[in-house]
C-alpha cells in the first residue's frame, strides 16, 4: 500500500454558486492536507462516498446544505453515517431553517450547523472546521484500529464487554458466534462457543472473557498511576469529576482522576442532554464526555480506568486512598465525585436477566438490536424520558411505565412535550412490573395496575430501568459524615447548633463543599442536597477546585 491518501472533506449543495464558494473557502485553508470533494446532490454525494470507501480512503468532514430537492441534507447525513460513522457532520442552513437544524440533531448526531452566509470565513467557517477536524484526527481510526467482540446476543458477560467499550468510547465490531466471521475468529483463537466473549484486538491479540482491567490495558486506557503522590485525587469520572480534573489540571495542580467503569458516568450514557448551557441543540452524553476527557488530558491530568477505591484515610497531612488490588495512592486533597447508581428493581425473576434483556440506566449499545420490537422503560424522571425518545427511533413501540398519574411531577416540560409528539411512545400510569420470566433471556413481563390490582402479561425482550438512584458510599462508613440515605454531608450542614463535626481539627468551619474530613470535598450527585443536573455537577466540580486552592494555601 502506498502513502495514505489525504482524508476527504465532502461538501454538498444543489446551488452551484454556493457549492463552488464553500469548496473554494475550504480548499484555500485545508487543500494542502485534505482533498475537498464537491457534489451537487445527495445521491451523487453517496456515490462518491461509496467509491471513497472502496478505495479504503477516509472521510474527515461532511458539510451538507439542508434544502436540496432530491434528498435533504439531513437525509443525506443519516445515510452517510452508515458509510463513515467517524466523519464529523455539519448542516448548512438559511436562518429561517433553524428548526430543521434542531430536528437534524435529534435524527443525526450533528456536530454543528452553519448559517448562510458564512462570511468572513476566518471568523465563521474556519474556527468551526478547525475544531471538528482536530476532534476527528484525535479519534482513533475505527477502520484501522477496530476491536472485534465475538459473543452471544443474550450473554451477560458479552454485554459487559460491549458496555465497557461503548462507555469508554472505543469503537468495536460486534459479531455473533453463528456469524461466519465470528465463527472464523473463534476457530482461529482455538476457542469454542462456550468460551465467549472473545475479544480480538486490531493487532490480532485474543482475550477470552477479559476483566475490565485486562480490557482497559489492551485498548490503551491507563490503569496504573504515574507516581504515588498528587496535589489532587478526583474519585469518579462523571461530569463533576471531569469538571474537577479539568480545572485542577489547568490551574497547575498535579491531578489524577480515578474511575471505576468509564468516564461520563450517567450523563455519558444519556442519548441527548438538551438543557446543558451552551448547547442549544442538545449534545449527546458521549460527545460531552469525549470533549471533557480530551480537555482534562490536554491540561495534563492523568485518567485511571477500572480502578475501584475501597477506603479513604487520614495520614498526617495527606489523604490516603486504597484500591481494590491492595495498592494505594496519596494526595494533599481529594474530591469525591462518585455519583449514584440506579436502584435495582426488585421483582421475582428480574435479577436472572440482568444484561440479558434487563438493563439499568440507558444501555445505548442495545438500541439498534431493538429494531421493530416492543421496549419497556420503567421510570418517570428525565433519564427515562430521554431514553424513551432515543429508543423510539429504533423500536416499534416504547412503553413508559410510571407509578404516578402522569409525568408532570418528575420530568422537565420540554421532554414531556417531546414524548407527546412521538406516536411510538405510550405512557402507562399507575403501572408496576411484578415479575419477569423467559429462557436464556427475558421473554415476558407481568405488569400490575396499582389502582385495580389487575395483572397482565406482555411479550418483550427489553426492559430498561431508571428508578431513582442511591450513592454507593458504604466504603466511607465511619470516615465521613453521611445522611440517612448515604449521601455525603458538606459545608454549613456539618455545623449543628454551632458545633463543628466530631474530630474536626481546624479552627475554621468546613468550606462549602468540604466533608467532615478537612481537605476532602464532595461534588455532584453524591453530595447531600445537590441538584441532580449535569450543569450543577460540572459547576460543583469546578468550585471544589477553588476550595482546594484555598485549603492548600492555608496549610
Amino acid at each position: 500500500m502506498g502513502a495514505m491518501a489525504n482524508p476527504v472533506i465532502l461538501t454538498i449543495d444543489d446551488d452551484p454558486v454556493v457549492s463552488r464558494a464553500v469548496a473554494r473557502d475550504l480548499r484555500r485553508r485545508y487543500g494542502d492536507r485534505y482533498r475537498v470533494v464537491r457534489a451537487v446532490s445527495g445521491p451523487e454525494a453517496l456515490d462518491a462516498l461509496r467509491e471513497i470507501k472502496l478505495r479504503g480512503e477516509r472521510v474527515a468532514l461532511m458539510l451538507a446544505d439542508y434544502r436540496m430537492p432530491e434528498m435533504t441534507g439531513i437525509e443525506f447525513l443519516e445515510a452517510a453515517m452508515d458509510l463513515f460513522p467517524a466523519a464529523r457532520r455539519v448542516l448548512l442552513t438559511a436562518y429561517a431553517d433553524t428548526d430543521a437544524a434542531i430536528e437534524a440533531i435529534n435524527v443525526v448526531d450533528l456536530d454543528h450547523y452553519l448559517l448562510k452566509p458564512w462570511h468572513p470565513p476566518e471568523e465563521k467557517l474556519y474556527p468551526v472546521v478547525d475544531g471538528l477536524l482536530e476532534a476527528w484526527a484525535a479519534t482513533p481510526d475505527a477502520e484501522l484500529s477496530e476491536i472485534r467482540v465475538v459473543g452471544h446476543r443474550w450473554s451477560a458477560p458479552s454485554f459487559k464487554v460491549r458496555d465497557f467499550l461503548a462507555r469508554n468510547l472505543i469503537p468495536y465490531r460486534w459479531l455473533l458466534t453463528d456469524d461466519p466471521e465470528g465463527a472464523r475468529l473463534l476457530a482461529a483463537a482455538g476457542a469454542t462457543e462456550s468460551d465467549v466473549p472473545l475479544v480480538v484486538t486490531a493487532d490480532g491479540k485474543t482475550l477470552i472473557s477479559p476483566t475490565p482491567a485486562e480490557l482497559a490495558e489492551v485498548v490503551g486506557l491507563t490503569v496504573e498511576p504515574a507516581t504515588d503522590f498528587y496535589d489532587l485525587v478526583v474519585v469518579g469520572g462523571g461530569p463533576a469529576g471531569l469538571g474537577s480534573a479539568v480545572y485542577g489540571a489547568s490551574e497547575g495542580l498535579r491531578t489524577v482522576l480515578v474511575e471505576r467503569r468509564a468516564t461520563g458516568g450517567q450523563a455519558g450514557q444519556s442519548s441527548r442532554i438538551e438543557n446543558y448551557l451552551g448547547f442549544p441543540d442538545g449534545v449527546s452524553g458521549a460527545q460531552l464526555t469525549d470533549r471533557a476527557r480530551r480537555q482534562a488530558l490536554k491540561f495534563g491530568a492523568e485518567l485511571l480506568s477500572t480502578r475501584e477505591v475501597t477506603s479513604l484515610a487520614e495520614a498526617g497531612g495527606a489523604r490516603l486512598l486504597h484500591f481494590d488490588d491492595g495498592s494505594t495512592i496519596a494526595a494533599h486533597t481529594v474530591v469525591l465525585a462518585t455519583g449514584v447508581s440506579y436502584r435495582v428493581l426488585d421483582a421475582p425473576g428480574l435479577s436472572d436477566f440482568t444484561g440479558r434483556g434487563v438493563f439499568y440506566g440507558s444501555a445505548a449499545t442495545e438500541a439498534p438490536s431493538c429494531v421493530d420490537q416492543d421496549v419497556y422503560i420503567v421510570g418517570g424522571a428525565n433519564s427515562a424520558g430521554q431514553a424513551a425518545v432515543y429508543f423510539s427511533r429504533f423500536a416499534a413501540r416504547v412503553h413508559l411505565l410510571i407509578r404516578g398519574a402522569d409525568l408532570t411531577a418528575s420530568m422537565s416540560r420540554y421532554l414531556i412535550d417531546q414524548l407527546d409528539r412521538i406516536d411510538q411512545v405510550t405512557v402507562h400510569p399507575y403501572t408496576q412490573v411484578v415479575s419477569a420470566d423467559g429462557g436464556d433471556h427475558l421473554e415476558r413481563l407481568t405488569l400490575c395496575d396499582a389502582r385495580t390490582g389487575e395483572r397482565r402479561t406482555v411479550d418483550t425482550s427489553w426492559l430498561f430501568v431508571f428508578i431513582g438512584a442511591e450513592p454507593r458510599t458504604d466504603w466511607l462508613d465511619g470516615v465521613l459524615v453521611r445522611d440517612a440515605r448515604g449521601f455525603i454531608v458538606t459545608g454549613p450542614d456539618l455545623v449543628t447548633g454551632g458545633q463543628r463535626p466530631p474530630g474536626w481539627s481546624l479552627s475554621r468551619d468546613p468550606y462549602h463543599l468540604e466533608t467532615s474530613l478537612p481537605g476532602v470535598f464532595a461534588a455532584g450527585d453524591v453530595r447531600a442536597q445537590s441538584v441532580k443536573r449535569v450543569a450543577s455537577a460540572v459547576g460543583e466540580g469546578a468550585m471544589a477546585v477553588s476550595l482546594v486552592h484555598r485549603y492548600l494555601e492555608a496549610q
